[in-house]
């Protein structure tokens, strides 16, 4: 059907690969310029269009974040997409038995119970002597035996 209003066209065409390529490069400025002379419309409906298409893959990026996420089995709670400075939170009361705990360790806990949850679906159980503290007693083994054979004969 003929659309006699070209008011009514779609708000936001796909923006020129040039374009998305310096957005995703964050050069703001030049793909703000670039678009303004390429369609000739006004520096503001540039920024409008190039900040909603920033919008939309951040929103993409953050998507397939979580979705890597879920199938490692990283609770959302681990994950943090405003970056903000962490905030102190000092009570002034000094607890004998409670450690504080900040942020990045509740999230590095996060991820280490999500890894056991991951290991332990899988089936994975861990060794009762780990394979370092074999290598180590063998090593030690092999070099008492040579001190002892060395000397018994030189001795």
């Amino acid at each position: 059907m003929f659309n006699s209003d070209p008011s009514l066209k779609t708000k936001n065409p796909k923006l020129p690969k040039a374009v998305m390529m310096m957005v995703e490069k964050n050069n703001l400025v030049m793909a703000i310029k670039t678009l303004a002379e390429e369609e000739n419309i006004s520096m503001e409906a540039a920024k409008a269009r190039i900040d909603a298409y920033e919008h939309s893959l951040k929103v993409k990026q953050q998507q397939k974040l979580t979705t890597i996420a879920n199938k490692q089995g990283i609770p959302n709670e681990a994950l943090s997409f405003d970056r903000e400075p962490e905030v102190r939170e000092d009570t002034g009361i000094l607890i004998k038995n409670k450690v504080k705990t900040t942020k990045s360790e509740q999230g590095f806990k996060s991820l280490q119970s999500g890894v056991e949850s991951k290991l332990g679906d899988i089936g994975y159980k861990k060794p009762l002597i780990p394979y370092w503290a074999k290598r180590v007693s063998v090593i030690a083994i092999v070099m008492i035996g040579m001190f002892w054979i060395l000397w018994r004969v030189f001795g």
